[in-house]
């Protein structure tokens, strides 16, 4: 149910927020991470996507849920809907292992 708000919101808005994402150097490749190459963010990496989200809710005020306490758990959630692609890059992965 809470899932289904917050995709309907960030969806919502997701044009804006990719435009004004890709303004940051090195988000959307740092937000994609876990999804292109199956590896964590590591504690300095969070700590620039917390900031980074902070400076996005500015634009989005969709994305303020982000800075609030706990809000880093659903940071894996707005990769996924900002994700363009349609199949993971996981596939591409594969090949080289």
């Amino acid at each position: 149910m809470i899932k289904d708000e917050f995709f309907k919101i960030v969806t919502k808005n997701k044009t804006m927020i990719i435009h004004e994402a890709q303004k940051l150097d090195g988000f959307m490749r740092l937000l994609m991470k876990p999804r292109n190459t199956r590896t964590k963010w590591t504690k300095e990496e969070k700590r620039q996507l917390k900031l980074h989200l902070k400076h996005l809710s500015y634009y989005v005020p969709a994305l303020v849920i982000f800075v609030l306490p706990f809000g880093s758990l659903l940071i894996p959630l707005l990769a996924e809907i900002l994700d363009r692609r349609r199949t993971h890059r996981l596939k591409e992965h594969k090949g080289l292992s």
